[in-house]
């Protein structure tokens, strides 16, 4: 097949680990007969500095023309006020928006050559395998606010949400728990929040079309706790924007780095957006250091969910539990016994994985 991948090297580390992941697209394409047409464009801070606009409308653009988007990350100390009117992070918010990717999936498997990296103990880390449903477009992160100035003294977020916002994200959680272990476990504060309170009334009427998907609700802080005592018992998790924005980076620790967890982003259509959950990274960019397998892994989403090749995405995958097993490993993940590497021969030891990898 013929696909259009637009990438976004973005600021930091991003140019480095998304490098690697052209490594493995290119590694993908030639064992498996396609042919990869990958166009670069700018996003977040890097984009400010040459465009003025941390989303300028070339970018756009060729983003919507793409089959599929693989995504660095954006910001940096560069950009960092917080009261700035232009910031990176503005350049990834209006990418979902404008694509209208509203669901988020954060997958953490762990690997048993990894289990020593994880600061949780082991016995807790047995069959954990779980998926974070985040909504993306909606909640307090883009509700009504209001910026205090200098002289004032207050300054607020709304969290809103509508019950078809609630809705769709239900069904992609519901569909993915039936291919999973059939279990939903639906994360709010309803105690206290009134759209808490409408997500569990909608998520109880989309379960009903699911009954071979058990449904349990937990609070947020119960969630944060029970991610940590017993992670194995999650299955999906579903919840809103910023409950799955905090969740999903405390489940990152269970595999020992941020670095070894991928995204996908994505909507009603096939394009989709998948990075690495991991940030700029700034105060190891450019210093060859980075891991590179939640960029790498990002790719193996983005051949399965907007390429449709799966057999594609499962020798990507192989190929880093292979390398994972032949002991190599970035600094994030090093222990003794290991042998070091760097961003760029991680990434060769996974190609020269899939060149080889059974069609």
């Amino acid at each position: 097949m013929e696909a259009r991948i637009v990438t976004l090297p973005g600021d930091g580390c991003g140019p480095e680990v998304v490098a690697e992941g052209i490594k493995a697209l290119g590694a993908t394409a030639d064992r498996f007969g396609h042919r990869f047409i990958i166009e670069e464009a700018l996003i977040g801070g890097t984009a400010i500095d040459a465009t003025g606009n941390p989303l300028p409308g070339a970018t756009l653009e060729a983003c919507r023309n793409a089959d599929a988007v693989l995504l660095g990350a954006v910001g940096g100390p560069k950009w960092s006020d917080p009261t700035a009117p232009v910031r990176p992070e503005q350049g990834l918010l209006g990418l979902r928006q404008e694509l209208k990717l509203y669901a988020n999936l954060r997958p953490v498997c762990l690997y048993a050559e990894l289990l020593e990296a994880s600061p949780i103990r082991l016995e807790q880390l047995a069959g954990v395998d779980l998926v974070v449903v985040r909504e993306l477009t909606g909640g307090i992160y883009f509700g009504p606010r209001r910026e205090s100035s200098r002289d004032e003294a207050a300054a607020y977020d709304t969290m809103t949400y509508t019950a078809d916002e609630i809705r769709r994200i239900a069904h992609i959680a519901f569909r993915l728990a039936q291919k999973r272990r059939g279990k939903v476990t639906a994360v709010d504060k309803a105690n206290v929040l009134a759209t808490s309170r409408l997500w569990r009334r909608v998520v109880k009427q989309v379960a009903e079309a699911y009954p071979d998907v058990t449904l349990e609700f937990m609070l947020v802080d119960a969630a944060a706790m029970n991610l940590i005592r017993r992670p194995a018992e999650f299955d999906v998790i579903l919840t809103a924007n910023m409950f799955g924005d905090i969740l999903s980076d405390e489940a990152s620790m269970l595999s020992g780095s941020m670095g070894m967890l991928p995204s996908a982003s994505l909507g009603e259509e096939s394009i989709g957006v998948y990075e690495p959950i991991h940030g700029s990274a700034p105060d190891i960019a450019g210093k060859g250091v980075v891991n590179p397998l939640a960029t790498i892994l990002s790719v193996a989403m983005l051949l399965r969910h907007s390429l449709e090749l799966d057999a594609e995405a499962r020798a990507v995958e192989q190929a880093v539990a292979a390398v994972l097993a032949q002991g190599y490993r970035t600094p994030d993940i090093h222990a003794d016994g290991t042998t070091l590497v760097g961003t760029a021969a991680m990434g060769d030891f996974v190609t020269e994985r899939i060149e080889i990898a059974q069609r």
